[in-house]
């Protein structure tokens, strides 16, 4: 037992593989955007039920987040890394078995040297170590933090899957609730075309209206009727996928509220050095970079010689009966080192192999960086830029729906032609439904 206790003291005393240091960040320190933000709080602070307040877009990320097949995949993909890890980690420790083999044999007259058949047995009984490596250079250390940190980079990437899940449902969910303000405004314009139509074909009939007015009025109708089948489609194929996100058949009834009434809270943008912490994704990276680095030091252990310990201890007999008597005991003990000489560079290449590696998670982790910075910025810039698109929305719709007045007044008061009544009830149209979708953008 004491041999074996220095044995493992001396596994795994040493490591091979370079000291990590985080790479520096490959942005700049503030966003530029930043210091027009609102005071709010930050991100990482809020859980998303209390950001989302709307009840159904709530049961939707529920159903997500709970039937979503990419996120179930994420969640496979750590229970699969975190058995690998668990596989890779017993290799530190001896492996232990018992065993009990029993043999009969026979032996020829001619080859038993005492003139006649020779009939035996032998039965052994007893505990043995398999062949175990020495880990005096880190070797199988190494593999073991690779496989640690491959199951945290794994964990950490199913956290992003269930961010941007959470995140992708409530785009869909705003990007339906848009198509339905959108239908509800063509469809409320169709029903008046339809009703204008109505009066202008009375006029024609009465001699009151050229058949001019009347083909214009059927024109204006069957652009808003072409708006509402384009919508109607444009939102089937939204709610089916949010199916898909969601996991399950959503089956939404069309809101009837404004988009208005889902303002969500500012957030905090918080710096750049921020986002390490905060972004699993980026976590992730680098959990990736640190099993590179410790892949590093396994190749750099395998120019070294490898020494592994067998051995065995217990009884041995002619007889079952007579295995636990006195003199039966029996073991062995059988220490083995490999030294590598000459194996055509292979060595020497696995060793590039990492370090190249290495390099491409160095790269990978900067990447994550770059992208999560470019995320957070995009953002802070798209909340001042629509803001003030909205704003100039709303002004020109108020402008458009004065427009659309008078000329409907000045043409049943014949001082204008209803062409002027034509192009500003188009018009009109079309800043409602630019309004509508400015305010969704806004708030995705």
């Amino acid at each position: 037992m004491l041999g074996l206790g220095i044995a493992l003291a001396l596994a795994g005393c040493a490591s091979l593989a370079p000291d990590y240091e985080r790479p520096p960040l490959p942005v700049p320190d503030q966003y530029a955007e930043a210091a027009a933000a609102p005071a709010a709080p930050s991100a990482a602070d809020i859980d998303w039920r209390s950001y989302f307040v709307d009840q159904r877009l709530q049961r939707l990320i529920e159903q997500a987040l709970a039937n979503n097949r990419d996120l179930r995949l994420a969640v496979l993909r750590v229970d699969e890394a975190r058995a690998a890890y668990g596989v890779q980690r017993a290799d530190r420790v001896p492996t232990t078995g018992a065993s009990l083999d029993a043999t009969r044999s026979r032996v020829p007259a001619d080859r038993g040297g005492i003139g006649r058949p020779v009939v035996g047995n032998q039965i052994q009984l007893g505990i043995g170590l398999s062949t175990w490596e020495l880990d005096l250079w880190g070797r199988v250390r190494s593999l073991g933090d690779a496989a640690l940190e491959n199951y945290l980079a794994t964990d950490a990437a199913r956290r992003a899957v269930a961010i941007s899940l959470v995140a992708q449902v409530a785009n869909g969910y705003l990007a339906l609730r848009e198509f339905d303000e959108r239908l509800v405004l063509a469809r409320q314009t169709t029903a008046s075309r339809e009703e204008s139509l109505r009066i202008f074909t009375r006029r024609v009939q009465v001699g009151s209206a050229s058949r001019l007015n009347l083909t214009q009025m059927q024109t204006l109708l069957t652009q808003a009727q072409a708006l509402v089948a384009q919508l109607e489609l444009a939102r089937a194929q939204q709610a089916h996928a949010l199916d898909l996100l969601v996991g399950a058949p959503v089956a939404l009834a069309p809101a009837q509220g404004r988009l208005d009434a889902l303002q969500m809270p500012p957030l905090q943008a918080g710096l750049p050095s921020d986002l390490l912490v905060q972004r699993p994704d980026i976590t992730a990276a680098e959990h990736q970079l640190k099993a590179a680095h410790a892949h590093i030091g396994a190749a750099r252990a395998a120019f070294f010689p490898r020494i592994a310990l067998t051995s065995s201890l217990g009884t041995a007999s002619a007889e079952l009966g007579g295995l636990f008597d006195s003199g039966s005991q029996a073991w062995t003990f059988s220490p083995s080192i490999t030294l590598p000489i000459f194996n055509a560079g292979r060595l020497r290449n696995n060793l590039q192999l990492s370090e190249v590696r290495r390099d491409i998670a160095v790269a990978n982790y900067e990447k994550a960086v770059q992208a999560a910075f470019r995320d957070v910025a995009d953002a802070l810039a798209a909340r001042q830029g629509l803001a003030r698109q909205l704003a100039i929305a709303q002004d020109a719709l108020a402008a458009q729906a004065e427009r659309a007045r008078l000329s409907q007044l000045r043409f049943d008061n014949g001082a204008a032609a209803f062409l002027d009544v034509l192009d500003a009830q188009r018009d009109l149209l079309v800043a409602e439904q630019q309004t509508v979708q400015l305010r969704r953008a806004l708030l995705s």
